[in-house]
């Protein structure tokens, strides 16, 4: 198989793992696998939105590769393929920690953002909603080094492999503990925080993606004891007009209608990229 095959598989695999461990070891027990915008984000979200993004992003950046001059400046193709990795892997999770702060502190950049806290519990799959417009962003700052700087094709593959694992891992609901690893690598204890909707400011914290020790160096670190207090309420408690999809579950546990999810969801995704663009309050 390709590398590009093997990182598809690697990464069903992974999402089929946390699925497993969620089960076997619940942060928050009696959490729905089916819950409010399941479909949404499976395959709205994480298949659809992805992979059109993923289309107009690269074509956008060959673009520029064959029309400038941009390319002429490799710099990284005489560096091994695992240093052009971590190296870049580090530079974007430094950009995506003070990008991800702004976002939480511009009213402007909130609304394509706040699209991320809506769901009401936090999951392996609940990191895939984003809107479209914060990932156009997000991940053409990410993949516009590895073109435009020279770097090895394979790079994007393993980048892309790495965000997508590690963005199922800090929104599982998996009870892991890792001790003081959390000052450096970011997992679920501390990001759970970030979702935190409790009416205090534990989401304006845990701004880091792979590695907290961005949150620790710049004072932005929320990590209370574990055994004294946890997270209860996720979602958006401060826009309860945030259209939500309905979870479609019965009273007996199982899917109701497929179609009518399907259909619900779907509405509700165009319904969450059109509620970014609404009007502003006046204060």
């Amino acid at each position: 198989m390709s590398l590009q095959e093997w990182s598809f598989v690697i990464i069903v695999a992974f999402a089929a793992l946390m699925v497993m461990l969620e089960k076997l070891f619940p942060y928050t027990k009696g959490q729905k696998i089916f819950r409010e915008g399941f479909f949404n984000d499976m395959v709205l979200y994480t298949i659809v939105q992805s992979y059109v993004l993923g289309l107009i992003i690269f074509g956008f950046l060959n673009y520029v590769k064959s029309h400038t001059n941009l390319y002429n400046y490799s710099l990284l193709d005489s560096w091994p393929v695992w240093v052009q990795v971590v190296v870049l892997v580090v530079v974007h999770d430094f950009y995506i920690y003070w990008f991800h702060r702004w976002q939480h502190n511009n009213k402007v950049l909130w609304r394509i953002h706040e699209a991320h806290h809506s769901p009401r519990s936090v999951d392996w799959l609940s990191g895939s909603r984003s809107h479209s417009l914060e990932i156009l962003i997000n991940q053409t700052v990410e993949f516009a080094p590895i073109i435009l700087l020279g770097a090895s094709p394979e790079v994007a593959i393993y980048k892309g492999m790495i965000s997508a694992m590690w963005g199922m891992f800090i929104h599982s609901n998996i009870d892991v503990r890792l001790g003081k690893l959390q000052y450096f690598i970011n997992g679920p204890e501390m990001h759970r925080w970030h979702h935190s909707d409790e009416g205090g400011r534990e989401y304006q914290n845990n701004y880091s993606t792979k590695f907290a020790i961005w949150d620790w160096i710049f004072g932005t670190a929320f990590f209370p004891d574990p055994k004294a207090r946890k997270p209860q309420l996720y979602g958006l408690r401060d826009t309860p007009d945030f259209p939500l999809s309905v979870d479609g579950i019965d009273d007996t546990g199982r899917i109701s209608s497929y179609l009518k999810v399907a259909w619900h969801d779907t509405v509700s995704y165009v319904k969450q990229h059109a509620f970014a663009f609404r009007k502003f309050r006046k204060p």
